[in-house]
């Protein structure tokens, strides 16, 4: 079989095609982003800060419940109440945990700042 035989590939037409359409948008994405003053970013650098957040609040949340077993644990081994020590302080290191990641997120104020606003008229002392 020669060369003049062979008849086009109907698929390296279409793939043509697409890509002309690709670049077409792609053009039209950034002369809208370019109008609208929209920087164009990846979608790697805008998840970053995200998923910094997510593992600081998980970390303060795991370390809540790991430091109440502990020390449940050891409350457990110096008193010999096994297992209510240890159920006790999990309670309170899951509470604490969840309070710690309710504070790094904002929704609740720090003890100071609460005790502050809460007491009227000491803006004249600050």
């Amino acid at each position: 079989m020669n060369g003049r035989d062979r008849k086009p590939d109907p698929s390296a037409a279409k793939d043509a095609e697409l890509a002309a359409r690709l670049r077409a948008l792609d053009r039209r994405l950034d002369e809208r982003r370019a109008k609208d003053g929209a920087p164009a970013t990846d979608a790697a650098q805008s998840s970053g800060p995200g998923m910094g957040m997510a593992l600081r609040l998980a970390a303060d949340f795991v370390a809540g419940v790991v430091l109440g077993l502990a020390l449940g644990w050891g409350f457990d081994r110096l008193f010999g109440t096994s297992p209510w020590g240890l159920m006790v302080f999990m309670l309170l290191g899951f509470a604490a945990g969840i309070l710690s990641v309710l504070r790094s997120a904002g929704l609740v104020a720090p003890p100071e700042r609460r005790l502050r606003d809460e007491r009227p008229g000491d803006d004249e002392r600050d």
